[in-house]
């Protein structure tokens, strides 16, 4: 008897647990990772919403008042640790978040505007083509939380909490897809 010719295909294989995807989130968070800066000229001109007190005294109008056409700055970071379950077909993370909001004089201090805590729900699907690996990051959920006005009434946080959902689905979203793009295969 011939034997039968035998493929040499590369094979990857990748698992990842709760603990492993958990172990990475303390880390990232404890080491101080998950924070990011957000100034004016990070957005886009065309951009509806300029980070200016006069765009967002929309949300908090004493905002215009107290500072009038300010640029501002907003601090986007962890709460707390991220946690992740790991199933078959995606990983899954709930994020806990909050947006703090500065004004920024001309002398360059920052003053502290407002606060909204924001959590949000997210999955990650792994994505192989052909012999590259890459992956998807949709947010499946956001929810809202507590806001704080720094000697200003607190913001009209339904409307914050739509906006921070939009800039996520906008910004968020595709940043996490960008850092997921296809990486060729060894």
């Amino acid at each position: 008897p011939t034997p039968l010719p035998v493929a040499h295909e590369s094979m990857l294989l990748v698992a990842v647990t709760d603990f492993v995807a958990n172990s990475a989130a303390f880390t990232y968070f404890m080491a101080g990772a998950m924070r990011r800066n957000i100034t004016s000229d990070m957005l886009p001109r065309r951009f509806p919403l300029q980070l200016r007190t006069k765009s967002l005294g929309l949300f908090a109008p004493q905002l215009q008042e107290h500072y009038p056409d300010q640029p501002m700055e907003l601090q986007l970071s962890a709460r707390r640790q991220p946690l992740f379950s790991c199933r078959p077909d995606a990983l899954h993370g709930t994020l806990f978040a909050s947006a703090e909001a500065f004004v920024v004089l001309p002398n360059a201090t920052r003053v502290p505007a407002f606060l909204l805590n924001i959590d949000a729900n997210v999955t990650g699907k792994p994505t192989l083509t052909g012999n590259r690996l890459g992956g998807t990051v949709k947010l499946t959920g956001c929810v809202g939380g507590s806001a704080w006005a720094q000697g200003l009434p607190v913001p009209q946080v339904k409307n914050l909490e739509n906006l921070l959902k939009f800039g996520l689905w906008l910004f968020g979203v595709p940043w996490a897809n960008s850092e997921c793009c296809p990486h060729p295969v060894p």
